[in-house]
């Protein structure tokens, strides 16, 4: 047993007070049988600690018993940020490390302040990716995170969506943002500061250039700008359409919330029957139809003509495929 997991047993135990072997073993990912193991071996070192039989039984150390031994290692404080983040922590190569930094910072603290600790934790929990969509595999992403911490610049194989779609690039990270479950990488090239999806990375290795990151670069605001100029570049256009009362009640469940704010901000009745008519900004034509499309006959494409086109052209042939045109 290394003297690590012998340090988050004995911490573990001093801040749970009595714990099963099986709960040591889920807590360490070890077996239940190398958690007997290591509490033997404790007990050998002479640590008092003993078992309570039973159904609520378990190890505890003998009262009073408390070790200072929580100093943290380079790893475990650099996980520290992630303690409330489980997912990203493992995402990120760090789930050891975070367990063993709250085990150090729980044994750390006054048995009161540890309860309240615990039903904190208890009651909340972050789930990061979105609805409706699989968790992204990021094989790289423990190399890019040690790039960034090391500034150490990475030789990357990156696919993206315009042509050439795979591309080479030398980047120098500059640091990691988590966005809905999303990673993205901030790197620089020789020419400027980019943003990089983790996911379309297809190689990564370390390079022998080592770089320092500008003192005034400030992640924050980098994405802050980022997400602003993206919205920008991303509409484009504008149509107007017509909303049914239904077509309204959906919108916010299918379309952007840009597309939402748009829509509330310039609806103005037609009519009797509850139908509004609103400008809402648009990416591209088969976009809009894409999107449109999913409020079904609760919505209706008044201009520009290429889009009203493109809503015809696409129910005209759904209603062919289904044998009723």
């Amino acid at each position: 047993m290394s003297a690590g997991r012998l340090l988050s047993v004995l911490l573990l135990l001093q801040s749970r007070g009595r714990v099963s072997a099986k709960g040591i073993a889920e807590e360490l990912d070890v077996s239940v049988r190398t958690a007997y193991r290591d509490m033997a071996r404790l007990q050998a070192a002479g640590v008092p600690v003993y078992a309570e039989p039973g159904p609520g039984g378990g190890y505890q150390l003998l009262d009073g018993y408390r070790t200072r031994l929580t100093g943290m290692n380079q790893g475990e404080a650099r996980a520290l940020f992630f303690a409330g983040l489980p997912g990203a922590a493992a995402d990120l190569g760090l789930a050891a490390e975070v367990t063993a930094a709250r085990l150090k910072l729980l044994a750390a603290l006054p048995a009161g302040l540890r309860e309240e600790a615990a039903r904190t934790a208890a009651v909340f929990h972050l789930d990061a990716p979105a609805w409706y969509r699989e968790p992204e595999q990021t094989p790289h992403l423990p190399l890019l995170v040690d790039a960034v911490l090391s500034r150490r610049a990475v030789d990357v194989h990156y696919r993206r969506w315009r042509a050439p779609q795979e591309v080479r690039r030398r980047l120098r990270p500059y640091g990691l943002v988590l966005k809905s479950g999303v990673w993205y990488l901030v790197a620089a090239t020789d020419h400027r500061v980019a943003t990089y999806r983790v996911t379309q990375v297809l190689e990564a290795v370390h390079s022998d250039e080592w770089f320092d990151r500008p003192q005034d670069f400030d992640l924050g605001a980098y994405w802050t700008s980022y997400l602003d100029h993206f919205q920008t570049r991303r509409y484009t256009g504008s149509a107007t359409i017509r909303l049914s009362p239904r077509g309204c009640r959906r919108l916010p469940d299918n379309l952007p919330p840009e597309v939402v704010r748009a829509v509330e901000s310039t609806a103005t009745p037609v009519g009797d029957d509850g139908w509004v008519e609103a400008v809402i900004p648009t990416e591209s034509t088969e976009h809009a139809c894409g999107e449109l499309l999913r409020l079904g006959t609760g919505v209706e494409v008044v201009a520009p003509p290429g889009l009203r086109r493109a809503m015809a052209d696409t129910v005209g042939a759904l209603a062919r495929a289904y044998g009723t045109a």
